[in-house]
């Protein structure tokens, strides 16, 4: 299992992306609303097609991720940050899901997406972001 801080943005992620590189001189891989795949049901909010979909790079052998949120997401200061948690079984995505779900509220129920075989997003009864994935790239680039 692995544990990731994801940091969200109002549209200035770019901005922050940028600040961050040079503070600690890392080079960030970056993917924009615009770049991902056709999803049926899914199209990304008119005006935030050039929005940072997911961003991340590595500090030593750990790892920060970014993003802007959709313009019809609330998002305020203490809810812009998400704890990611990539695990190595599928199962382990439904099973913490459900645990978390109770008293809490629902981003994305547990699906396939086009970067993970299973991902889900929910804020617990304690008001915490997650975000779940199961680790998928064998088949598949990694974002």
């Amino acid at each position: 299992m692995k544990v990731i801080p994801y940091l969200q943005f109002n549209g200035n992620c770019a901005e922050a992306v940028a600040f961050y590189e040079t503070v600690f001189g890392v080079k960030a891989e970056i993917f924009k609303y615009k770049d991902a795949p056709p999803s049926e049901g899914y199209q990304a909010p008119e005006g935030t097609e050039d929005y940072i979909m997911h961003a991340q790079f590595n500090l030593g052998s750990d790892t920060i991720m970014f993003c802007d949120m959709p313009q019809e997401s609330a998002l305020n200061f203490g809810n812009n940050i998400a704890i990611s948690v990539s695990f190595d079984e599928l199962d382990s995505v439904q099973k913490s899901f459900d645990l978390l779900k109770e008293g809490g509220s629902v981003g994305m129920e547990p699906q396939e997406t086009f970067w993970s075989k299973r991902f889900a997003s929910l804020e617990d009864k304690f008001k915490i972001n997650w975000m779940l994935s199961y680790e998928y790239c064998t088949e598949r680039e990694s974002v």
